[in-house]
């Protein structure tokens, strides 16, 4: 049984939980982060040194960075429709995957902790400003792609991809400031809707 570190209420974590739902993979799931057990303790950073959650742990195996371990889980569970083993199948799904690892994650940066957190740190108005045009731009280049394959992010099927986008996508939505109409986004959250794992780890609340 995999072994999952992090808090319930972290989106990288909640992006893990899901991935092992629905790769049908058991897990067993520890709190760890703010509020919880501490990450900055000698034996959390020996697994992991930036002191971040999650952690994955498979025996002896040891393994951080949330998309990573999506990866990894359906690989161990041959789930090929999750993320194809075909390079250039699994390129379209992995692509997705590291553009939301770095610039759709990078586009919310100031303007989450601002707006949905109401941290006093962050009150700079163009900032927030900024970071709603970056976010919105993102969210065009989804919106862009499901009106060109009128289901799922990469492609016909649903895959890793949906994953770790939903998550982002569902904290755009829950992130109160105007949104744009984005219809195709909004008949695919429907779909994910329908989805239980979604419900527990994805549109269950938490941002």
């Amino acid at each position: 049984m995999l072994k999952i570190l992090g808090k319930k209420t972290s989106i990288n974590v909640r992006k893990v939980l899901w991935t092992c739902e629905e790769a049908g993979i058991d897990y067993l799931q520890e709190d760890y982060g703010s509020g919880f057990a501490s990450t900055q303790t000698a034996t959390f950073k020996a697994l992991n040194p930036n002191a971040l959650v999650p952690v994955m742990m498979d025996g002896e195996f040891v393994l951080w960075e949330s998309n990573s371990i999506c990866r990894y889980v359906a690989r161990k569970a041959i789930r090929v429709d999750l993320l194809p083993c075909e390079p250039q199948a699994a390129a379209n799904v992995e692509h997705w995957m590291d553009w939301q690892a770095t610039e759709f994650n990078n586009a919310w940066r100031y303007v989450f902790p601002a707006l949905a957190r109401n941290n006093p740190a962050y009150n700079d108005k163009n900032a927030i400003a900024q970071g709603i045009v970056a976010w919105n731009q993102c969210i065009a280049i989804v919106e862009q792609q499901l009106r060109a394959t009128g289901a799922w992010v990469a492609g016909e099927t649903f895959t890793l991809a949906d994953i770790v986008i939903g998550l982002s996508v569902n904290r755009w939505k829950m992130t109160p400031f105007d949104h744009p109409e984005v219809p195709a986004i909004d008949a695919w959250f429907a779909r994910l809707n329908s989805r239980p794992a979604f419900l527990r780890h994805g549109n269950n609340g938490m941002v």
